[in-house]
């Protein structure tokens, strides 16, 4: 079984264009239910090094959790610019947007 790590990687590069995950949703994928703490961690150091699609990854109610203003406009703006409806509250219905990846053998423990 390929590293955490290497696994939360994956299935970041793996969100298309117009869908987004949640940190819980990958940790889940990824084969550690209670990791999305961890996700957030490898969100924030591997983005850049990984050209990961961060912008792409929301909390558990379908919302933006970057506290910083100027990167919770960009992720925004990121979103939109993919045709991503941000409702009231800057809610995504999660029912419409989240991606649900496959199941591969590599993410079975």
């Amino acid at each position: 079984m390929k590293p955490f790590t290497e696994r939360v990687v994956e299935i970041i590069k793996s969100i298309p264009e117009g869908f987004v995950m949640t940190y819980g949703q990958i940790a889940e994928c990824a084969g550690s239910p209670r990791g999305a703490r961890q996700v957030v961690r490898i969100l924030h150091s591997l983005s850049e090094k990984h050209g990961l699609p961060w912008h792409r990854v929301v909390n558990a109610k379908g919302q933006i959790a970057i506290q910083e203003e100027e990167s919770r406009y960009m992720q925004r703006l990121y979103l939109e610019n993919e045709n991503v409806e941000i409702g009231l509250g800057g809610l995504i219905d999660l029912d419409v947007y989240r991606f649900i990846p496959p199941p591969t053998s590599s993410r079975k423990a």
